[in-house]
């Protein structure tokens, strides 16, 4: 009996045993290549921010889905005016912020409103431009009027820059962001990582993960071996080089190239001379060998643009022949432009690979035609405030990252400094345009207008190299917003 005993002892250890090492995990580690400047997605340009906090700490009336796709947030539902100027929409009930303070119709005026005033530091304070008037109907309804109806508002609300934050802790969002979503912040190691953990008071459906780290790994020799030792788990965002050759091999990974909104740029300041010469923009143009820059820069992977176009929008039209490499003819147009002799500027590269790698290879190319470029590498705050807010620069290369965002090239303080009357009233139609078909033509025209105007050195869509733990279900393959999110990320039983 005694013996009976011991070896069913032994049987429901055994089974304990076995049941404890199937449980599911449900903590993660992400490596990612570039720490936030702060932690407010409504208050900063860097995709970065996105990255980490969208619709995992902070929520939106709408928000963006994996196959791009607008989908329903903290507004649980809406309906538009027969003229397509008001949106009223019924807010979801029992929703908390993070710190404990109710969430409703106040939060919401309070953010559209602050995003959209004219002190607002709002990097896409265009988004909310179209906005008339927002007004509390009751607790849980909002009114927004619209100045003229614009076809892709409920698709802008659903940028990370259109998040809802509440008054108590809209001003300390950049070192403690407080939101809505199902997961709150934990802490900021600064210089080594982002901790955020489940929200257990989560209005919606609770997600499978306990807690989330975003480690801060800069370059591929440390993101490979912390890969291969377990210690991240996922590389969501991660060109590792020829290293990915290794990591493919390897079963315990999945490897999924997927596709991006960035637009990969030579962005040039089209207002400071000689760069305001169209003659000397096209010549910049026929020097650049994309297909050189795509394998330097992205491992192969990156796909030719001809202007500031996703080719995984339906609208996309393949424009990269407007200009294509041809040294000689660039030669000849610095010539006609008065530059036989060359031209010497500067170009500021931000930390990024794509950058850092691509600007090394543009500037040989440019080098070959007569054109010497300065290299200077400058960290994120340097970037963003002498390029994007100063628009100190002559050159830069930078992947823009946001959706469907051609419309940056109307901005009259953007940092292009690019003018073109006709490229405007593109856009202004496009904005007040809801028929699919028509705006499917304007988006096209707005392409053509950019591309022959040689606004700036359109070179690849970035692509999206994803490495994580084969276990590891629910990351986005394809990246339709600048976004992490982890909502309906789990690890297999």
């Amino acid at each position: 009996m005694s013996k009976l005993k011991t070896l069913a002892a032994a049987a429901l250890v055994s089974v304990a045993l076995c049941g404890a090492a199937a449980a599911a995990r449900t903590d993660l580690v992400l490596g990612v290549p570039l720490e936030p400047p702060h932690l407010d997605p409504t208050a900063g340009a860097a995709a970065a921010i996105d990255e980490v906090l969208y619709a995992n700490v902070f929520e939106g009336l709408t928000r963006i889905g994996a196959r791009g796709e607008v989908l329903p947030a903290l507004a649980e539902s809406w309906t538009v005016s027969d003229d397509g100027k008001t949106y009223t929409f019924k807010l979801h009930a029992g929703v908390k912020f993070h710190d404990g303070t109710t969430f409703d119709a106040e939060d919401v005026k309070f953010s559209l409103d602050r995003a959209r005033a004219e002190n607002s530091t709002n990097a896409q304070k265009g988004l909310f431009e179209a906005i008339d008037t927002v007004e509390v109907v009751d607790p849980a309804t909002v009114k927004v009027t619209l100045k003229n109806p614009q076809g892709a508002f409920l698709y802008n609300m659903g940028w990370g820059d259109a998040v809802i934050v509440a008054p108590e802790s809209a001003e300390t969002n950049k070192e403690k962001p407080v939101g809505t979503g199902p997961f709150k912040f934990d802490n900021w190691a600064k210089g080594s990582s982002i901790t955020i953990v489940k929200n257990p008071d989560y209005w919606g459906t609770p997600v499978a993960l306990e807690k989330a780290e975003f480690r801060i790994i800069p370059d591929a020799a440390a993101a490979v071996p912390a890969l291969l030792s377990g210690d991240v788990q996922a590389l969501p965002n991660f060109n590792l080089g020829d290293a990915l050759a290794q990591v493919e091999s390897d079963p315990r990974f999945k490897v999924v190239i997927g596709s991006t909104e960035g637009e990969t740029i030579l962005a040039t300041n089209n207002k400071k001379p000689p760069f305001d010469q169209l003659k000397v923009r096209q010549a910049i143009a026929h020097a650049i060998d994309r297909k050189a820059i795509i394998d330097g820069a992205s491992g192969g992977f990156g796909v030719p643009i001809g202007s500031h176009f996703s080719p995984a929008n339906a609208a996309y039209i393949d424009l990269t022949g407007t200009y294509p490499y041809d040294p000689e003819k660039s030669k000849a147009l610095l010539k006609e432009a008065g530059f036989e002799n060359g031209i010497k500027a500067t170009l500021k590269l931000p930390p990024v690979g794509y950058a850092r790698d691509g600007g090394q290879i543009v500037a040989s190319q440019l080098r070959d035609v007569g054109i010497e470029l300065e290299i200077i590498p400058v960290e994120w705050a340097d970037w963003l405030k002498q390029v994007f807010t100063d628009k100190d620069y002559d050159l830069t290369i930078v992947s823009h990252t946001e959706p469907n965002d051609i419309g940056i090239y109307a901005r009259k303080d953007y940092y292009f400094n690019y003018d073109n009357p006709a490229f405007d009233k593109v856009i202004e139609e496009l904005n007040l345009t809801s028929d699919d078909a028509r705006r499917t033509e304007l988006y096209q025209q707005a392409q053509k207008i950019l591309a022959d105007d040689a606004v700036n050195g359109f070179l690849f869509e970035l692509p999206k190299i994803g490495i994580w733990d084969a276990k590891v279900e629910g990351l986005w393959e394809n990246s339709p917003i600048q976004a992490n999110d982890l909502t309906q990320v789990k690890w297999a039983d």
